[in-house]
């Protein structure tokens, strides 16, 4: 007689079809109990409890199909586990299927629901992320049958939206993933990051719009007045050092430097 293929040979064979048997009847024990409501409350929800452990093994298997994707598994075996409780909550074990059979599409999308949302760096709509998908398919299909890219108006009529849809669902593409400043362009730890590269703010900037308020008012002084501000603070020159260089007193230079700032200082208070 030739062993059963699906369980593999020999006694092993036998150890994981009994195996398989007893989870599959403390199930239906198990689902009998949650479902009947003349039992209490306490019973029921022990029931459900049970089931859960009971099938966590399914989980962990549909959870490694999804490792070395940069999730820890763990984390993966807790997100499979919330689409557990799910099916076990709205299993009806009276339609005749295999609960795992059941069970098995809801926790893989629960963990890659997981994944979708998690590679999101900015929060966005519902409606935006299932629309990136589309899109991301149908372009992909389209892109094979016409050789080229598609446009946004074509991959409106293939997944039956509008054209503006389409490009919102294309411009919140760019919030699916961003770079760490601090990640490097080689991905070796010695090589140099983005924030090595970025420019820093230049210092002067901050004096810019100052200097652009005070050309006119300097245009409008008087030569002399005019030679005065700029030696004393654009060339650093001391009162004395401007008085010879100019040729009058130092308490002249001193003078007519207090009345041009007071004026300037007026002129640029009535300007803002």
């Amino acid at each position: 007689m030739k062993p059963d293929s699906r369980w593999g040979t020999g006694a092993a064979g036998d150890v994981a079809a009994s195996g398989a048997d007893l989870t599959r009847e403390r199930s239906a024990q198990l689902f009998a109990i949650l479902s009947d409501d003349s039992l209490p409350e306490q019973d029921r929800a022990g029931a459900r409890e049970d089931l859960v452990h009971l099938h966590l093994p399914l989980v962990e298997h549909c959870a490694r199909r999804f490792r070395n994707r940069g999730e820890p598994f763990e984390d993966l075996v807790q997100v499979g586990t919330i689409g557990l409780i799910k099916s076990i909550d709205r299993f009806e074990s009276q339609r005749g299927v295999e609960f795992s059979t059941y069970a098995t599409p809801t926790i893989i999308g629960e963990i890659k629901r997981y994944f979708r949302d998690k590679g999101w760096a900015i929060r966005v709509p519902r409606r935006l992320q299932e629309l990136r998908m589309h899109i991301v398919t149908a372009t992909s299909e389209l892109t094979q049958d016409l050789g080229r890219s598609p446009t946004p108006r074509e991959l409106s009529e293939r997944i039956g939206c509008t054209v503006e849809e389409i490009i919102e669902g294309m411009e919140s593409s760019n919030a699916y993933s961003t770079l760490s400043l601090d990640a490097t362009d080689d991905g070796e730890e010695q090589g140099g990051s983005m924030l090595d590269a970025l420019g820093i703010d230049d210092p002067n900037l901050e004096h810019v719009e100052v200097r652009e308020s005070i050309k006119p008012m300097l245009d409008q002084l008087d030569p002399r007045e005019k030679r005065i501000l700029v030696l004393r603070f654009f060339k650093n020159m001391t009162q004395t050092q401007i008085a010879e260089e100019v040729g009058i007193s130092q308490m002249h230079v001193s003078r007519l430097l207090t009345r041009t700032l007071d004026q300037m200082r007026v002129a640029m208070q009535d300007a803002r």
